[in-house]
C-alpha cells in the first residue's frame, strides 16, 4: 500500500478542480477583453488568446448563453446585455461618477465641448464618465478606457497630487504607452509647463495625446482635500485656439471646485 486514503485522492480532485475553473474564468474574462477591443471573430480570438477554435467557440456559446456576448450573424461577437448592466452597477458604486454627472452634464450643454471625468489609474486614467460634444465630431475615447497619465489632460491635473519627483517617471512610461499619433513635448518643456499648470490649477493637452484634439483640465479634491479626480473639456483643434482654451481654463476649474464642494471639501 502507497498510504493515501481515499480522502486524499478527493482533496488532490477538489484542487486540480479548482485550478481547472480558475483558468476557466481567466480565459473566460480575457476572451471579454477581446470584444471590448474588438476583436469579433472566432479566428481572431483563438489567435490572440492561443486557444482551439473549438474551445474558443464553447467559450463563446456560454457567454452568449449567459448574456455577457451578443452574436450578430456576419458581423461576430459584441459585450451583451449583462456587461450593460454590469458596467452601470460599477459606476453606480463609483459615487464621484454620480455625484459629478449634473455638473459636467451642464458644463458640455454650456461649451458645446466634450467632457470627460478620470481617476488615477497606476500610470493611467481611467475613464469613468464621457459626455459628448454637439459639434459633431466623436473622439475615440470612452468610458472605461485607460490613457497614459503623463499625455492627457486629465491625467495632468492627476498629477497635482503627486510628487514632483515622480513626474519625469511618470512622463517617460507614458512615452511608452503613447500612440502613434501621439504628439508629446521635450521632458524640460513639459516639466515647466506642468509645474505652471499646478500653480495655476487648471491643465493643458496640446495634441499630446491625440493628434487635432486639445483639452483643458483640473482636478476634483475630496474632503481630505485629496485630488481624487479631475474632469477637462475637450475639442478638435480648430473649436479650441489658446485662446479660447485660456477662457476654459477658469471655467473648467469653477465646475471641479463644485464637485468637490459637493464630495465636502472646502476651499
Amino acid at each position: 500500500m502507497d498510504g493515501n486514503s481515499p480522502l486524499d485522492d478527493d482533496t488532490d480532485g477538489l484542487a486540480a478542480s479548482k485550478v481547472v475553473g480558475t483558468q476557466t474564468l481567466v480565459r473566460g474574462l480575457a476572451l471579454l477583453e477581446c470584444v471590448a477591443d474588438g476583436v469579433s471573430h472566432v479566428k481572431g480570438i483563438s489567435t490572440r488568446l492561443g486557444t482551439r477554435r473549438s474551445t474558443t467557440h464553447r467559450m463563446l456559446s456560454s457567454l452568449v448563453a449567459e448574456g455577457y456576448l451578443h452574436h450578430v450573424p456576419h458581423r461576430g461577437y459584441t459585450l451583451g446585455p449583462q456587461l450593460i448592466r454590469l458596467g452601470q452597477r460599477a459606476l453606480e458604486q463609483r459615487p464621484i461618477a454620480g455625484i459629478a454627472r449634473r455638473q459636467i452634464e451642464e458644463l458640455a450643454r454650456r461649451t458645446s465641448d466634450t467632457v470627460h471625468m478620470g481617476v488615477l489609474d497606476g500610470a493611467k486614467v481611467l475613464y469613468l464618465d464621457k459626455i459628448p460634444g454637439t459639434r459633431g465630431l466623436e473622439m475615440r475615447s470612452r468610458i472605461g478606457q485607460q490613457m497614459p497619465l503623463a499625455l492627457t489632460g486629465l491625467g495632468k491635473a492627476l498629477m497635482f497630487g503627486i510628487p514632483r519627483e515622480r513626474w519625469k517617471g511618470l512622463y517617460e512610461e507614458a512615452l511608452g504607452l503613447a500612440s502613434p499619433d501621439a504628439h508629446p513635448l521635450a521632458w524640460p518643456d513639459y516639466e515647466a509647463q506642468l509645474s505652471e499648470a499646478a500653480v495655476r490649477g487648471w491643465a493643458y493637452d496640446l495634441e499630446e495625446n491625440e493628434l487635432g484634439i486639445r483639452c483643458v483640465a483640473a482636478p476634483v479634491h475630496d474632503i481630505s482635500g485629496g485630488i481624487v479626480a479631475a474632469i477637462s473639456i475637450s475639442s478638435p483643434i480648430f473649436y479650441m485656439a489658446e485662446a479660447q482654451m485660456r477662457e476654459l481654463g477658469p471655467v473648467i476649474r469653477a465646475t471641479a471646485d463644485a464637485i468637490s464642494r459637493d464630495l465636502g471639501w472646502e476651499s
